[in-house]
C-alpha cells in the first residue's frame, strides 16, 4: 500500500542534515576515513559533575513520574537566577520561563501557537532550517530576510515591504548566528524592537550559542534591550554550553503572553522534560562554570587552527567571535554543493553547503569545529594536497 503524506510535509525541503548523513555513509562504505565538519554536534563530553547529578536524580523515584508541562519550579527559578546573573534581565519564573525538550522543540512549536494558515513569518536566510519548517507545519508562509556579508549578516529590516510587514505575525532572529557565526549588538536589537512594535510582530530570538564565544567577547541577550520583553521571547539550550545535545533540555523566556501560548501548545503535544534531566540542568546552570570556559578555550584553539589552514590554501573564511562554526566563501567558479562534494569525495571531508541553509547561502560552506584539533589539522593537510594537485 502507498500512503500519501500530508501536503504540509510535501512543502518541506529534505532535512539538510539527514542528506549529509546519507552522503557521508556512502563515502564511508568505500573505506574512506571521513572527517566530519558537517553537523554541529559537540564531540566533548558532558562535564562529570552534571553527569553525576543526573545519576543521583535518576535514583529518586519521584523523577520517574510525569513532569510538569511547563517545567519544574526549581528549574524555572534557576533559569531566572541565571538570566539575572548573566544578562541583568529579571524574569518572573512562573509566567516568563518555560522548560523545553531542547530549544529546537520550542522553535518548531511556537508558530503553532500564533500562526494561522497563510500568515507571514519573517525568517532569516541562510538560517537554521527549523524556523522555516515550523512555519510551514503551522500553515504559515515564510518571507525570507537575506543575510549577506555586506550587512555583516544582519537582516535589512528597512528592505521589508510595508505590505509584507503589516501581514507578518512573527519574526525569527538568531545571534550568535548559525550558520554564519555573525553576532549582533544593542543597536540592531533596538531596531528589531521598534520594528516589532510598529507592526505588532512577535520576535523569537534563538540564542543557543550565547555562551560559545571567543577572545573575551560576551554576546548579549535580546531581552537586555528596552522594550524587548514587550514584543518577544528568547530561546536557550543547554546543548552547546554544556555539551548536552542528547539530553534534550532548553528553555524559553520573555513575554508572558507568548510563553503562555507556547505552553498551551506543549501541554497538548508533549508531557514535559524528564525531571531528572531538569535537576541536572540546575547543577549545570548553578555549578562551577569553569567547564564552560574550558569549552570556549578548546573551540577557540580549533577555530584558529582551521582559519589559518583555510587561509593557507587560498580561502578567505570569516573569523567568528562566537558559535563553533566557520563560514567560508567557496573558490571562484565553484558552487556551494559542488565544492562540498569535492571535499567529501576527493578528500573525505564533510562540510555543509551554504545553500542548504537558504538561497543567500550559495557561494559558502559551513564547517563545524566539532572534531579534535588533530583532525582539523589532518583536514587542512588533505585540502593542501587536493588543491596542490589542481
Amino acid at each position: 500500500m502507498v500512503f500519501e503524506r500530508a501536503n504540509r510535509l510535501k512543502e518541506l525541503p529534505p532535512y539538510l542534515f539527514q542528506e549529509l548523513d546519507r552522503l557521508k555513509a556512502e563515502v564511508q562504505a568505500k573505506g574512506v576515513d571521513v572527517i566530519d565538519l558537517g553537523v554541529g554536534d559537540p564531540d566533548l563530553p558532558t562535564p562529570p559533575h552534571i553527569v553525576e547529578a543526573l545519576r543521583e536524580a535518576v535514583k529518586d523515584p519521584s523523577t520517574h513520574r510525569y513532569p510538569s508541562y511547563s517545567g519544574m519550579n526549581d528549574f524555572r527559578d534557576c533559569v531566572a537566577r541565571w538570566y539575572e546573573r548573566r544578562f541583568g534581565v529579571k524574569l518572573e519564573p512562573s509566567r516568563e520561563v518555560i522548560t523545553l525538550i531542547g530549544s529546537k522543540e520550542g522553535i518548531a512549536h511556537i508558530p503553532l501557537a500564533f500562526i494561522n494558515p497563510g500568515d507571514i513569518v519573517l525568517v532569516p536566510s541562510p538560517a537554521y532550517p527549523v524556523y522555516h519548517a515550523g512555519t510551514v507545519l503551522a500553515g504559515g508562509k515564510s518571507y525570507f530576510m537575506p543575510l549577506t556579508a555586506d550587512r555583516n549578516f544582519l537582516p535589512d529590516l528597512d528592505a521589508i515591504p510595508p505590505s509584507v510587514a503589516q501581514q507578518a505575525k512573527m519574526m525569527f532572529i538568531n545571534y550568535p548566528n548559525n550558520p554564519t557565526g555573525a553576532t549582533a549588538e544593542a543597536e540592531f536589537f533596538e531596531k528589531v524592537v521598534a520594528f516589532a512594535k510598529k507592526y505588532e510582530i512577535i520576535v523569537c530570538h534563538d540564542a543557543a550559542y550565547s555562551e560559545m564565544s571567543f577572545d573575551g567577547y560576551r554576546p548579549m541577550s535580546f531581552l537586555e534591550v528596552k522594550g524587548a520583553k514587550d514584543v518577544g521571547i528568547e530561546f536557550h539550550s543547554l546543548s552547546k554550553t554544556y555539551n548536552m545535545t542528547g539530553w534534550r533540555l532548553g528553555f524559553a523566556v520573555g513575554n508572558a503572553e507568548v510563553i503562555g501560548g507556547l505552553g498551551q501548545v506543549k501541554s497538548n503535544i508533549d508531557s514535559g522534560a524528564f525531571n531528572a534531566v531538569q535537576k541536572a540542568g540546575i547543577v549545570a546552570l548553578e555549578g562551577d562554570q569553569s567547564c564552560v570556559r574550558e569549552m570556549q578555550r578548546i573551540y577557540q584553539e580549533r577555530r584558529d587552527v582551521l582559519i589559518e589552514g583555510l587561509r593557507s590554501v587560498g580561502l578567505s573564511p570569516f573569523v567568528p567571535k562566537a558559535t563553533f562554526y566557520v563560514w567560508c566563501p567557496v573558490p571562484e567558479g565553484t558552487t556551494s554543493t559542488g565544492f562540498a562534494m569535492t571535499l567529501l569525495k576527493e578528500a573525505g571531508i564533510v562540510t555543509t553547503p551554504g545553500n542548504g541553509f537558504g538561497e543567500p547561502g550559495e557561494g559558502y560552506i559551513r564547517m563545524a569545529l566539532t572534531v579534535p584539533k588533530e583532525r582539523i589539522k589532518e583536514a587542512v593537510e588533505r585540502m593542501k594536497k587536493l588543491f596542490g594537485n589542481r
